[in-house]
This record gives C-alpha cells, sequence and structure tokens, in this order.
C-alpha cells in the first residue's frame, strides 16, 4: 500500500475554486469517512484551510483512491470533475510524505513560516482519528508530520518575523506601546489594509475602535465588520487625542494632518505616546509630524522595508527548514520499510524454528532415554544453532530496510522459504508486525491517535530588536 495525496491551493487554484471546497473540520473528516467506504483506499485524513483542501490516503491502487478523490471532490464543489482535475495536484510516495512534512513546517504555506497551519493540522488528525480513519500507517505519519513542524519551528528562525504590511504594524505597535490591552484604536479612511491592520490589532487584544471617513455611510460599513463605532470626519481632532493606535488611509491628494495641527494635538494628549501608521498613498500626515515628541509615525515605505528585511530573513532558514524535512523522510521511509521487513523475518524464525520442533519431536524415541536435563541441554544446543543460523540474515534484512529497493529482498526470502505457505506470527501490541497486520484496517479513535505535547523546558522566542521610527532617527 502506498501513500497518495491530491488536492489545490493557493498555488494552484483560484479564490473562487477553493473557497467551494472550504470544509469545516468535522465535515472534512466525514467526507474522509465516505471516501474510505467507497472503496480503494484504507486510511484517510482530509486537510482544509483558507488557502488549500488536500485529501491524504493510504491505498493499494492510488491512482484509483486519487481519482476517487477528485471526483467527489467535484461533486461536492458543484464543478465538472476534468475543471477540478485541472487545478489539482497529486503526489505519491515520497514525494507525497514529503509534501505533508512541507505543509506541517509552513514551507509550502502563502506566507512562509506561518504558525496556523501547525493547529490546522493537528485538527484535522485528530477529527480523522474520530471518524475511525486513521490506523497504523496514519497515525505514525501525521503525528510524525507534527513533530516536523514543532522541529523545524524550534531549530530555525522561520517564523519570528513577520511577514506582511498588517503583521508587520501590530508588531512595531507592539514594540512602542507594550500590551495592547484596551489600546484605542482610530481608522482614517476605511481601506482593506486598515481593517486587516486592525482585525490583527485586535487578535493581540487591542479595545475600542473608532472609524472616521468623509463618508459616514463607508465609516459605519467598517465599524460594523471590526465591531466599533463611526464618527464624522469634523471629529478627527478629539478622536485623535484619545486614540493610542492610529491606521490612516484616505484617498486625500493632500495632507491630512500636518505638523502645526499634530503639534496641537500632542500638547492635549500631554505628549502622551502615540504610534501612527499611514498606509496612504499619497501620504495622509505630514512626514515633520514624526519628529514631535512622543508620536511615532511609519509610512508604506517604512513598513513595506521591514516586511521586505523580515522575508529575506525567513527565506534564509528556508534552506535548513528544507534539510530537517530531508531528513524525517529518511526516518519515515525506514520505518514505513519496516512493516515489510519485521513480519517476513518474524515468519522465517516462524518457519525454521519449526523445523527443528518437527526434528525433535520425530527423535522422541531416541532421545526419550535422556534425563530431563540432558533434553534440556538438547533444546538449548538447537535454539542456539537456528538463532545463530538466523542472526546474520536478521541483522542485513534491517539494515537494508533503509533502501528503496527492500521489497526484493523481501521477495526473494519469501519465495526461497516459500513464506507465505507460512501462517503469520501472532504480534504483540506495539510490534512493527502489528503495524503491517492491521495497516488496512481503520481504527476508532484511541491511544493511537494520542498526540505528542510540546517539551515543558521549551524556551520561547526572543522578542525582536526594538524599532526607532525613521522619522525621529533623522
Amino acid at each position: 500500500m502506498h501513500l497518495v495525496v491530491t488536492g489545490i491551493s493557493h498555488k494552484t487554484a483560484p479564490l473562487e475554486l477553493r473557497e467551494r471546497l472550504a470544509l469545516p473540520c468535522d465535515e472534512a473528516a466525514r467526507f474522509g469517512r465516505r471516501l474510505l467506504d467507497a472503496g480503494p483506499a484504507a486510511e484517510a485524513v482530509v486537510l482544509t484551510t483558507c488557502n488549500r483542501t488536500e485529501v491524504y490516503l493510504f491505498a493499494d491502487d492510488t491512482l484509483a483512491a486519487g481519482r476517487l478523490a477528485v471526483e467527489r471532490l467535484a461533486a461536492l464543489a458543484g464543478v465538472d470533475p476534468a475543471e477540478l482535475r485541472a487545478a489539482a495536484y497529486q503526489k505519491s510516495g515520497d514525494d507525497a510524505i514529503a509534501h505533508l512534512f512541507r505543509v506541517a513546517a509552513s514551507l509550502d504555506s502563502l506566507v512562509v513560516g506561518e504558525a496556523q497551519i501547525v493547529a490546522q493540522l493537528k485538527d484535522a488528525y485528530r477529527a480523522a482519528c474520530g471518524e475511525g480513519c486513521t490506523s497504523t500507517v496514519f497515525n505514525k505519519l501525521f503525528r510524525h508530520a507534527l513533530e516536523v513542524g514543532k522541529r523545524v519551528r524550534s531549530e530555525t528562525a522561520i517564523g519570528e518575523r513577520p511577514v506582511s504590511v498588517s503583521s508587520v504594524a501590530v508588531d512595531l505597535a507592539r514594540q512602542v506601546l507594550g500590551k495592547l490591552e484596551r489600546r484605542v484604536v482610530l481608522v482614517l479612511g476605511a481601506g482593506e489594509t486598515s481593517e486587516l491592520t486592525v482585525r490583527h490589532l485586535q487578535a493581540h487584544g487591542a479595545g475600542a475602535v473608532v472609524v472616521v471617513n468623509r463618508t459616514l455611510a463607508k465609516a459605519e460599513e467598517l465599524a460594523a465588520r471590526c465591531h466599533g463605532r463611526a464618527v464624522c470626519l469634523d471629529e478627527l481632532d478629539a478622536q485623535l487625542v484619545a486614540a493610542d493606535i492610529v491606521i490612516s488611509s484616505t484617498g486625500s491628494r493632500d495632507f491630512v494632518v500636518d505638523r502645526a495641527r499634530f503639534a496641537e494635538i500632542m500638547r492635549r494628549r500631554r505628549r502622551r505616546p502615540v504610534f501612527v501608521i499611514d498606509i496612504a498613498v499619497p501620504r495622509d500626515f505630514e512626514p515633520a509630524v514624526g519628529r514631535l515628541e512622543g508620536c511615532y509615525l511609519y509610512d508604506i515605505d517604512d513598513l513595506q522595508g521591514v516586511v521586505a528585511a523580515n522575508r529575506d530573513q525567513r527565506e534564509r532558514q528556508v534552506a535548513q527548514a528544507e534539510r530537517i524535512v530531508a531528513e524525517e523522510l529518511a526516518r519515515m521511509n525506514e520505518w514505513l520499510a519496516s512493516l515489510e521487513v519485521v513480519p517476513t523475518i518474524a515468519q522465517l524464525r516462524s518457519a525454521i524454528d519449526g523445523i527443528r520442533e518437527a526434528e525433535l519431536e520425530r527423535m522422541a524415541g531416541p532421545l526419550g532415554t535422556l534425563s530431563p536435563a540432558q533434553r534440556a541441554q538438547v533444546e538449548q544446543l538447537t535454539t542456539s544453532i537456528v538463532n545463530k543460523i538466523l542472526h546474520l540474515p536478521t541483522v542485513r534484512m534491517k539494515e537494508l530496510a533503509a533502501e528503496r529497493d527492500v521489497s526484493v529482498y523481501v521477495d526473494a526470502l519469501r519465495r526461497l522459504f516459500d513464506l507465505d505457505e507460512v501462517a503469520p506470527v501472532p504480534a504483540r501490541d506495539g510490534d512493527a508486525a502489528a503495524g503491517a497486520a492491521g495497516a488496512a484496517l481503520p481504527r476508532t479513535a484511541s491511544a493511537d491517535c494520542a498526540l505528542p505535547t510540546p517539551a515543558a523546558d521549551a524556551a520561547p522566542p526572543a522578542p525582536p530588536a526594538p524599532f526607532v521610527s525613521p522619522a525621529q532617527a533623522s
């Protein structure tokens, strides 16, 4: 059996198609359950986020399994299977495992290094367990993938710096003002980036949101989406006095706020610090405003410069993260190979030991004159001979388990000793042989689905170095 993944992402499909396949986590797991009930696959996990929908399957016939997944996804989205197939990708074997590990490490994300994907993958796996869609192979594979994601985050700095204008703005605001809880946010204008920045600020605990716009109706629309309140433009000065964070993105051709006007506002604020994000082009705030004591002014070029520098830092971490993915892929392949090797070794030992026991039984008459102690010595001697004969083949087979062509050796061994005619050896819990025997039997959520927890002594990432307003630096 082999792993196959098929799906769409921000790299291959437009938003209109991705949103048709966006499923809540529980519904995605039920979709996976229906795929298993339909036939060719034995295990399934369905991952759906705002930027991807992927179906991971463990099946004998990966082509049939992938084809069924596309057909069912197309029916779910209400599109022609050919249309979905044109936007979908399909990977199998090592490529599929490497893809899963890269997804878990956020190397395949729209924003490389984003932190949400690990939690989303964990939720998808848990939901699949709850629907009985996973067994030995996927329980091992997805726990391993989550560990890969954690290892990349702990051993690289890939997620330490924000890489969007809105996230950089929030990062700078926290450095200037400290905690954002109960901080008043003033939005001047109603641009899309302003709204996104407000949402980032709210995610970090920012308090009241006030929207000021030349057209009150537009201000009210944005205020409703951000759970804030709208006020008229003639109240701007009073709101600037009260705000802690100002986000400005009007369409004005001239400065909305000049240095003299803001100097009076700062006097009324009693020099209380204010963080101003001017993302308008042309700018809304006169650059000289940033030289006033207590005012931290950043324009779009300042923010984009930080974004570019942070993105470069993250990209330099990608090569190290890819090396981690390659190392973990090799480890996973060793384990998968053992699913085939270990049962064969166990059956070989069982077959040879059966010959030993049969020969002792055949010689029961001549050996009947031996004392119990002598009989035990014969048992020990014959067992020792079997162990010594099997020792080197066992060691060699386990070494070969790391090679891609191990199946050739397994097949030769099974043919030479006619092991397909030997009854499988009952495996103890936890044996790799148990995994091979039970891989095709989906089970309900159990301890097998238990997820690893972060190390108690894991150190939090170091805070970024403080930034100084470019205007103040000058």
